[in-house]
């Protein structure tokens, strides 16, 4: 494979807002699937000992995506806003746990607020709704590994990364709240002086 295939495949991996799949990069670039696929795996390899970026190549679910390395990942969350929040995020992972379940079954675990989430959550395409009785069966999509950038499929592992992922915003949501609370004490005790 010539240098020039591969910088054209790295560079739409850079440019591409989403994951992109193998054939999308074929249709983009007119190579050959095979010069695709022995491409990203040179990226994948050229990124992961190259220790001078932060940058990484990775499959995610079927598709691939060009992201920050794990290591780099929490000091840039610091700086972006999630685009699930905390509550929405706990849907999710109920959905997750639990699929396929009952749109009802989660009103029951976690109340009436699950509706607006599951709306949501179908607008982002993460999970996916069928008619059930006098209720809709929710499941995740295909979607799901690939906005979170994992290379996973399986039930149980999607389960333990959201269970981790909500732990996590959890705490960040706790240490946030703790800085405001003492932010408010100083604030109030400066007052009285």
């Amino acid at each position: 494979m010539n240098i020039k295939s591969k910088k054209l495949v790295e560079s739409l991996l850079f440019s591409a807002s989403n994951p992109i799949s193998i054939n999308e990069v074929v249709q983009a670039t007119e190579l050959s699937r095979r010069t695709v696929r022995k491409a990203l795996d040179e990226l994948i390899t050229d990124y992961q000992t190259n220790t001078k970026t932060s940058m990484a190549v990775v499959k995610a679910g079927t598709k691939y995506v060009m992201q920050l390395k794990d290591e780099f990942t929490e000091p840039s969350v610091m700086i972006t806003q999630p685009e699930i929040d905390d509550a929405v995020l706990r849907t999710l992972a109920l959905i997750a746990f639990h699929q396929p379940v009952k749109q009802s079954n989660l009103r029951r675990m976690a109340g009436d607020k699950i509706y607006e989430h599951v709306d949501q959550l179908n607008e982002m395409h993460l999970i996916h709704t069928k008619k059930h009785r006098n209720t809709e069966m929710i499941t995740l999509t295909k979607l799901f590994p690939e906005y979170f950038g994992l290379d996973m499929t399986k039930p149980e592992e999607i389960r333990s990364f959201l269970a981790e992922k909500v732990i996590e915003q959890t705490k960040q949501s706790n240490r946030s709240d703790e800085t405001t609370e003492t932010t408010i004490m100083v604030d109030e005790s400066e007052t009285r002086n």
